[in-house]
């Protein structure tokens, strides 16, 4: 699609804010700043594999490194038919969102939430919120 051209040319990273227009009345009348999304729109759902398991089996996710042993998770023992995904994300892209984050609430001169469901994905989200961290305490924390 057109949009995810633009997102993967911009390093994944979408802010979206709203418009405030002066004579549009608002429903949350104090509200004077705009809240702004930023979305990491990289990987994950955009480029995961899925489809529909067509019953039962067993599920399992395995990467093979270029040397060693492969990493297998069995994901889910399945008593009939179902749906699956495989998703993932990297590193660089994580820390692309990092900076292009920590940049634009700096530039703004807003504060900047990160929020994660890491208490589900341990270590998916979780990744998000270490990396997340890291940049901060080593290169905008003052």
């Amino acid at each position: 699609s057109p949009n995810g051209t633009i997102r993967n040319i911009l390093g994944g990273t979408v802010f979206r804010e709203a418009i405030i227009c002066k004579n549009i009345p608002r429903l949350v009348t104090g509200w004077e700043k705009p809240i702004i999304i930023g979305r990491h729109a990289h990987a994950d759902q955009y480029k995961a594999t899925d489809f529909v398991v067509p019953g039962e089996g067993k599920l399992e996710l395995i990467f093979t490194p270029p040397s060693g042993q492969p990493i297998k998770h069995v994901v889910n023992d399945f008593k009939g038919a179902g749906v699956a995904i495989g998703m993932f994300n990297t590193d660089a892209s994580i820390i692309d969102f990092a900076h292009s984050s920590f940049k634009y609430a700096l530039e703004r001169k807003y504060p900047l939430y990160l929020i994660t469901k890491n208490t589900i994905l341990k270590k998916y989200d979780g990744r998000f919120k270490d990396i997340f961290q890291e940049i901060y305490d080593n290169e905008y924390k003052s």
